[in-house]
Order: C-alpha cells, then structure tokens, then sequence
C-alpha cells in the first residue's frame, strides 16, 4: 500500500514529513533528468537510494556526522505503521539541520559539464587543469566545484570557490571544501576495491549543534557517477550505473523543448537495474 499522508515538502524523488524534532525523509521512485521529473517511475529506486545511503552513512562514520536516526520500520511514527511494507527500505528518519544553500560536488575524473569547460577553457569550474586530459581522465588530484542549490524547476549553476565563500562565508566554504574531498576519498577508494570508479558526486551538508554534518542522500547513482573499472578506457564515454543512462537516452529521444517524453518500459527496466547493480558492486550485497 503506497503511502497517502500527504508530504510537508516534496523534492524531486522525495517526499518529507515534517515530524517536529526531526524528518521522515520517503524516496519515491521517480525520477528526475534536465529539471524535469519524467512521467516514468524506476522500479526499486527509492530503496537503491535509501539502502545506499545508509550503507555510506555507516562507512564514513568517524570521517562525518550525518543526520541519520533510523531507517528501521520499528521505528516509525505511528501514524505511519501501516504503510510499513510500503516504506520499509525506502525511507530514513533524520534529524533537522540548518542545511547549507550550496551543493558540494567534487570531481575525480573528466565527464559532463567539467568536460566542456576543460575542451573550451582548459578549466573546470574555473580551476585550471593541465594540458592533453580528455573525455574520463583522471584527475591529479579530487577537485572542489560547488554549485547553487536551486528551487524545484531551476538550474543548478556551478559557482567558483569564492564565490560560495561569499555566500556561506570563508571559514565554512573551507570546511566544507576539505571535508567533501575527505567524504569522497574514502569513498573513492571503497568503492575502488569493489570494482567501482566514483568520477564525481554530490553532496549536502548541514549544520546540528555547531557541527558539520552529511545530510540528504550521499553516494547514490542519482547523485555520483559510477563506472564499472573492468571497462574503463581514457578517451570515451564510460557504460555507467547511474541516472547518466536515462539522461543519455533522452538526448537521443528530446530536443530538449517542452516535457520529456515516458521511458520506453525496456529503458525503464535497464534502468532499475543498473541501479540494483551499483548497489550490489559497492556494498558486496544481493539486494
């Protein structure tokens, strides 16, 4: 029985109660590409990105706080009891913080949007690179590119180290820079040993009783982009498990003007399954 509370907030793929001391953060299965949410849902998405989450949650401890309080059905409101095979898997109660208005990207390798600002600029995001990378190289070192965190419908825009320094202060812009390559290395090289190439990812941080804390979903394929390192070849699109497999396919399908077209069902189910796919290669888990 899919859940019919009606959510105090709703994100792109999730929906949020409002619990007084703390959330009940509810990942759906839609999706989202483009700033648009598409008509299609994918199948056992919501508990890919739940279920990852907290196995990265768990991982990190000692290198960040996060905000997780349970994701364990015995633990839910009451009002919510009934609907615990619904959202058993797929949600995490959380505790409130004062979420900083930037996303924290950091980038490990040369894909998407850093790819065409390095091919016009030799930069990304503004921060020079060296010369003769090219589409998927590696980078000498993880590098920092925040961007805005935009409303439902707007466009995240990447923004220079100082200019989120502006924005969140110096001091905070710092931390925040040298705690997402921390959460990302550590990542990185777990994920290393299970086969998995981490090239960039996204993430949200807060602040509960003074502390920086990792909030939201954390390295999930809605928000990272993973390649498989059996395939990796410098100088190529890589095969990805991630939403970077949907965003493809629209662009072969869209010309980007009006609403996006519904998946096909045979993409739909690819789909699902690249997503139960990275879970499986990271965590060393069968779903």
């Amino acid at each position: 029985m899919k859940l019919d509370i009606a959510p105090d907030a709703q994100g792109k793929v999730r929906d949020i109660y409002d619990l007084g001391d703390k959330l009940l953060l509810v990942a759906t299965d839609r999706i989202s590409a483009f700033d648009y949410v598409l008509k299609s849902e994918i199948p056992l998405k919501g508990q890919v990105l739940t279920r990852l989450s907290c196995f990265w949650f768990k991982l990190l401890d000692g290198v960040v706080e996060n905000h997780l309080i349970s994701a364990d059905v015995k633990d839910l409101p009451e009002r919510f009891a009934p609907y615990a095979d619904y959202l058993e898997g797929r949600f995490m109660l959380v505790k409130k913080a004062q979420m900083f208005p930037i996303e924290c990207i950091v980038r490990g390798y040369l894909a998407g949007s850093g790819l065409k600002e390095y091919q016009q600029r030799g930069t990304v995001c503004g921060i020079s690179l060296p010369g003769g990378l090219v589409n998927s190289s590696q980078l000498p070192a993880p590098i920092f590119t925040p961007s805005t965190k935009a409303e439902l419908g707007d466009h995240d825009e990447n923004i220079s180290f100082e200019r989120a320094a502006q924005i969140i202060g110096a001091e905070d812009a710092e931390a925040l820079r040298d705690l997402s390559i921390r959460v990302y290395t550590k990542a990185r090289d777990h994920a290393a040993e299970r086969g998995v190439i981490i090239a960039d990812t996204k993430f949200e941080f807060g602040v509960l009783d003074g502390t920086i804390i990792l909030a939201d979903e954390v390295l999930t394929p809605d928000s990272s982009r993973f390649w498989a390192a059996a395939t990796y070849k410098e100088g190529i699109e890589q095969p990805s498990f991630d939403k970077q497999f949907v965003r493809d396919w629209l662009l072969d399908h869209w010309d980007r003007n009006g609403e996006p077209p519904a998946l096909p069902d045979d993409i739909v189910q690819k789909t699902s399954e690249k997503y139960v796919q990275a879970y499986e290669m990271i965590t060393g888990e069968k779903f």
